[in-house]
């Protein structure tokens, strides 16, 4: 008899039927137990009352697997209105170890280093792989807003002759004798292909050997990488952002509202324009909102972004704020200059429920534009050459922007930690499972 689904009983009443899935929990009561089957549909309840199959039962452990075979019967107290009657039962692999901690509970008791340890069980739970569902969820919607766009998505190397973002947090590795790295970004690449497809984007591992230990940094995380051609400037760019966040969240609430109900979230709205301050006007909000002297700092310290993560929920009524106009001190060297403001840059970052979650911008695309920011910035252009090669060869303006995944779980599911929505965390100190 072929195996269905636990979503598929309501369908198949008065039918005798297959299941198959993990002993999700055992409730063994005087007259009759209860066996919870789980799969990737749902949970299943089988009733049992003949007595081998009770005595089978009670030797059973959690997270077993079973095949049962039974009758679908009407039961409205039930999971999904119905349950399993007159089973039979196998175990083919006989019982499993049972994990450090209760699966059918609704929150797993364990802290978030034990469930890290033990990830392989761990998100089995529920509300965690709901979580993960969720962003498999929001990658669909990136990319059909993309693809809708004439967007083509493409896949770059992930080993690199020289580091994208020319500072010295990288991952060091010999490639058949001569230094390599982890890619920080695809940026090179991505800007490359715009001088083939015009408009590129990609879904890929980045690596950042960056020696942060906080609750929003990973030293490897999945990058959702965009770059465009024939812009005007950064503007262009950040409509193309906007309209993408908004599919990621549409695609969340349409592909898993059953999810988002039972977590109790709240998705944002992404509003038809994005409210934005100018990095100098955000300096001088913070600065006299906390008392601080803000009037030479090139960047925004977290307890800053949460500021105006709040200013822009009060004031206009967003989750999201752009600010623009970051410091070029404080940009990669492909970044362009605001034209009317050389200290400036035509690039921004997006925030959201107050921590950055996007950094991009329009970038340079002349080659002579990049000898010069190469040398301002003491790089020696050899190693770039092949990078800067096509822009000898007619590159339109362009720009682009990336988006962290986990970072916008994380704020999506209002986590507390990064590593809470991704699967097995790279960090300082995980290199394992």
């Amino acid at each position: 008899m072929q195996r269905i689904l636990s979503r598929e009983l309501p369908l198949r009443v008065g039918e005798r039927v297959t299941i198959a899935g993990w002993v999700h929990r055992r409730r063994l009561l005087k007259s009759v137990a209860f066996l919870i089957v789980r799969d990737r549909a749902g949970l299943a309840q089988v009733v049992v009352a003949e007595p081998a199959t009770r005595e089978l039962l009670c030797k059973l452990t959690e997270e077993t697997i079973v095949e049962v075979e039974a009758e679908v019967v009407a039961n409205a107290a039930a999971p999904a209105g119905v349950e399993l009657t007159d089973p039979v039962v196998r175990a083919p692999d006989g019982a499993a170890v049972p994990p450090p901690f209760d699966l059918y509970r609704p929150q797993l008791t364990a802290t978030l280093p034990t469930m890290l340890d033990h990830a392989a069980v761990a998100l089995r739970h529920g509300p965690r792989q709901q979580a993960f569902r969720m962003s498999a969820a929001a990658v669909a919607g990136f990319r059909a807003a993309l693809d809708s766009e004439g967007f083509v998505e493409v896949h770059t190397p992930k080993v690199v002759a020289s580091a994208t973002e020319s500072g010295a947090n990288v991952f060091a590795l010999d490639w058949f004798g001569r230094p390599a790295y982890l890619a920080q970004s695809p940026q090179f690449y991505k800007q490359t292909l715009v001088g083939v497809f015009e408009r590129v984007y990609e879904v890929g591992p980045v690596f950042r050997a960056e020696p942060h230990d906080t609750v929003r940094h990973l030293a490897q995380y999945t990058s959702l990488d965009v770059e465009l051609g024939f812009i005007s400037d950064h503007r262009d760019v950040m409509r193309v952002l906007r309209d993408v966040l908004a599919a990621m969240t549409a695609s969340v609430a349409q592909r898993e509202a059953a999810a988002v109900a039972a977590l109790g979230l709240t998705l944002p709205d992404v509003p038809a324009e994005i409210p934005q301050v100018h990095f100098a006007d955000a300096l001088a909000l913070v600065g006299a909102a906390l008392g601080e002297d803000l009037s030479a700092e090139p960047d925004l310290a977290p307890a800053h972004e949460r500021w105006l993560g709040e200013w822009a929920r009060r004031e206009h009524g967003s989750d999201f704020l752009f600010v623009t106009g970051y410091p070029m001190a404080k940009r990669p060297f492909y970044t362009h200059p605001d034209p009317a403001r050389p200290a400036y840059s035509n690039g921004f970052d997006l925030l959201f429920r107050g921590i950055e979650l996007v950094t991009g911008g329009q970038r340079l695309h002349r080659y002579e534009d990049y000898v010069a920011a190469l040398a301002a910035a003491g790089e020696p252009i050899g190693p770039y050459e092949s990078y800067v090669e096509v822009f000898r060869h007619g590159m339109p303006r362009h720009g682009g922007f990336a988006i962290g995944l986990e970072r916008f779980m994380m704020r999506l599911l209002e986590a507390t930690n990064v590593r809470e929505v991704t699967l097995f965390p790279r960090d300082l100190h995980r290199l394992t499972p």
